[in-house]
């Protein structure tokens, strides 16, 4: 129970990816989890099916695009339970082109929804951060942020390094108020999304060049984010983690 009478809250956590698979854990360990999603049916569902196995959720429906959603998303929360310790900023979305033949809707929904939605939710969660002296942000990049192998990518390579960037310097800004940020650079991990994203062919190359052998879990990544987020990581701030199975 590593977190037990922390609060946390987890962007994207009604889909099937890393976002239900790390709020579980977070459960599991005793969080009271605030799940956070677009859809707000599955943020509703997902929310019922963690009380129903015992955890303490709420569901709190939010576009991390729109600034009203997340401040009222923050507020909600405080009302709820009087405090916020724990943020992870997982929300992503990708869309694959050549550069040259990029549109500038696709370019803006890949950057706002990773790179300006991870600074939407990290501005208005560190006033109460700060306030009570202590916070735990752990934001989702990508190894793709490295990897120049990510062909049609740009957009989202570009976002995910970003994300990165702006983890160091949040990271400077706030370690005096035992606030520490840190990213978590997944590598692959299947999901059945990605299978209207890229074409089998692509998927299969992908999990051939990891020397692990396989893909990554939702639950593998959601682990590494509790460390993160516990106070066992007290002294690691400002840091990026790969979590890939040695793919890079």
């Amino acid at each position: 129970m590593n977190l037990e009478g922390r609060i946390a809250i987890v962007t994207a956590a009604a889909g099937v990816g890393i976002g239900q698979g790390t709020i579980r854990v977070l459960a599991a360990e005793g969080a009271r989890v605030v799940v956070s999603d677009a859809h707000e049916r599955r943020t509703a569902e997902v929310a019922e099916a963690l009380r129903s196995e015992g955890y303490q959720a709420i569901g709190i429906p939010c576009d991390v695009t729109n600034r009203e959603q997340v401040e009222s998303m923050m507020r909600k929360t405080l009302e709820e339970w009087g405090r916020i310790d724990i943020l992870v900023n997982n929300a992503g979305m990708n869309r694959t082109s050549p550069v040259h033949e990029m549109s500038d809707e696709d370019w803006d929904l890949v950057m706002n929804t990773n790179l300006r939605g991870a600074f939407y939710c990290t501005r208005a969660v560190l006033p109460t951060m700060i306030g009570q002296d202590y916070g735990r942000i752990v934001s989702i990049s990508s190894t793709a942020a490295w990897a120049t192998a990510n062909r049609d990518e740009s957009a989202y390579c570009a976002a995910k390094a970003g994300i990165m960037a702006f983890t160091r310097c949040v990271a400077l800004e706030t370690a005096k108020y035992d606030i520490t940020v840190n990213a978590i650079a997944p590598g692959f991990v299947p999901n059945p999304f990605l299978e209207r994203i890229y074409s089998k062919e692509r998927l299969e190359w992908r999990l051939s060049t990891i020397p692990k052998g396989r893909g990554g879990t939702p639950e593998e990544i959601g682990r590494v984010i509790l460390f993160l987020a516990s106070d066992e990581a007290s002294y690691i701030t400002g840091e990026t983690i790969a979590v890939s199975g040695g793919l890079r």
